[in-house]
């Protein structure tokens, strides 16, 4: 490829970016005068690439909003952070269920990648692994996401579909705040004016959203995320556990993080019973009680249960039979 024409597309690429580039940095960019980037532009013209010519003091060049550019040209970089987007994406549950959108968008960038980079990549997705499952069942749909995307950012009513855990299905209106992601799934929070609370749903259990007129102002207060794990953290269970724990808040959440429980700190100089110390309120919610002994007890902070007393009983048993492994003869 002789300079000029690398050149003419490496214009092209800079103006991919989008925004409008002055013709100083572009000459900057391309090491040629001013001179030579309009003749360059008149090029791509020529080549029916809508180049506008922008004045005034920041003036430039800039492609046609809406432009979609023919010629996919992305570096080597460029190509590997796009194919681990979107496997990565894939797995942990990011990208939609909309067909096969992830792996139709990864095989048309394969296909004009040339052949060395194409073997070099394969070399990486190939001996790549995963820890964890694949998140692809908890995806959301195109066709929900956008529009509720759509709906948050323009502060606009919206009305859903939703089926529970439970299988009950329902139709309500929401005031979407947000959209979350968190370990591997998408949840939007707001509010249901219906019933005047805060509600988080979750999007891959959405089967419809279609945008209502109107808008409202989102409530000042905690962000979408918070609100998110805390409604995660307050969900109905089986088992409400009420615990006390000396020490810090940020000691807590390194074993019980805020998806899983509330955690509530003292007035300053507050102490509990004979203790002098830093007591934390801790809050949770569980189906089943059997994996919470070996968690407190990895806290290594002293803990009391307040409820319920089945946990009491189970942190004694578990205690029980440390001491007797401690106490084994190899």
């Amino acid at each position: 490829m002789t300079r000029p024409i690398a050149r003419v597309l490496t214009l092209l690429e800079l103006l991919q970016v989008g925004d409008v580039r002055t013709v100083a940095e572009l000459a900057d960019r391309l090491g040629v005068d001013e001179r030579t980037v309009r003749r360059y532009a008149d090029h791509l013209v020529d080549l029916d690439v809508p180049v506008e010519s922008v004045r005034g003091r920041y003036g430039g060049y800039r492609l046609a909003p809406g432009y979609r550019m023919p010629p996919l040209m992305l570096s080597d970089d460029e190509a590997l952070a796009v194919l681990l987007g979107l496997v990565a994406g894939r797995r942990t549950g990011l990208t939609t269920t909309a067909g096969t959108a992830g792996e139709t968008a990864a095989a048309k960038i394969r296909r004009v990648l040339p052949a060395r980079l194409g073997r070099r990549l394969d070399a990486v997705l190939g001996s790549l692994a995963f820890t964890a499952p694949s998140g692809e069942e908890a995806a959301p749909k195109a066709a929900v996401l956008l529009p509720v995307a759509d709906a948050v950012r323009h502060h606009r009513p919206v009305s859903i579909r939703y089926t529970a855990a439970d299988g009950r299905r329902s139709e309500r209106t929401l005031h979407p705040y947000g959209l979350v992601a968190h370990s591997g799934r998408w949840y939007v929070t707001g509010a249901d004016p219906a019933i005047g609370e805060h509600r988080t749903f979750r999007l891959d259990r959405i089967t419809d959203a279609r945008p209502l007129p109107g808008s409202f102002e989102p409530p000042e207060g905690p962000g979408p995320a918070e609100r998110v794990l805390t409604g995660l953290a307050t969900a109905p269970y089986r088992h409400e556990v009420v615990l006390r724990v000396l020490g810090t808040a940020e000691q807590i959440r390194s074993r019980l993080p805020a998806a899983l429980a509330v955690v509530t700190e003292p007035p300053a100089g507050e102490s509990a019973g004979a203790d002098p110390g830093h007591w934390c309120r801790v809050e949770l919610r569980a189906e089943r009680l059997d994996w919470l002994p070996a968690v407190l007890a990895s806290l290594d902070l002293p803990f009391a249960v307040e409820r319920p007393d089945e946990l009491r009983d189970l942190v004694a048993g578990f205690a029980e039979r440390l001491m007797r492994s401690a106490r084994r003869e190899p």
